[in-house]
């Protein structure tokens, strides 16, 4: 995953992408939200459920990070997040303002960190478990990683989204 792009340019991205997608979002109808192209996938309202899983497990990462040596968290059993809360029975537009509104917020907690906690070597570390793009046990990771990892996950899911429903 490449850290090339500035983190004040990556903040206005990571904004974007999630003003741009929840315009997307509210053009898909519930019943399209509900459909599966398989029995054993996610529809994408359980997707973007999903995503709201996410966010809610980052956010946590995110701050507690701040006041910690390491970036040791737990994974979290996301299918059975996704099972227990129902979302195939949740209501699409509050989901989407849930996600959209969560997510803006961590926009807002991203931009707050200090540089140097942000960039700060740290070991050990659940990268190697627990990010999409691993980091090997081994080596050292930073919070700006966990962040940038975090929406390169957001991504894929909000492309599964935007395809599945193409292909209905």
């Amino acid at each position: 995953m490449s850290t090339a792009v500035s983190y004040d340019q990556f903040l206005a991205d990571f904004r974007e992408t999630i003003v741009g997608a929840t315009a997307r979002l509210r053009n898909i109808t519930p019943e399209e939200s509900r459909r599966k192209l398989a029995d054993d996938d996610w529809a994408p309202i359980e997707i973007l459920g999903h995503l709201v899983d996410s966010a809610a497990n980052n956010h946590q990462r995110f701050v507690r990070a701040q006041f910690t040596d390491d970036l040791v968290f737990s994974g979290y059993e996301q299918d059975q997040w996704v099972s227990s809360q129902k979302y195939q029975e949740a209501s699409w537009s509050d989901l989407i303002q849930l996600w959209s509104a969560y997510n803006l917020h961590l926009v807002h907690v991203a931009s707050l960190i200090p540089e140097d906690v942000l960039t700060k070597s740290r070991s050990p570390h659940t990268l190697d478990e627990i990010a999409f793009n691993l980091v090997d046990k081994n080596e050292p990771a930073t919070l700006e990683y966990l962040i940038r990892d975090y929406l390169v996950h957001l991504r894929h899911h909000l492309d599964q989204i935007f395809d599945e429903v193409k292909q209905h």
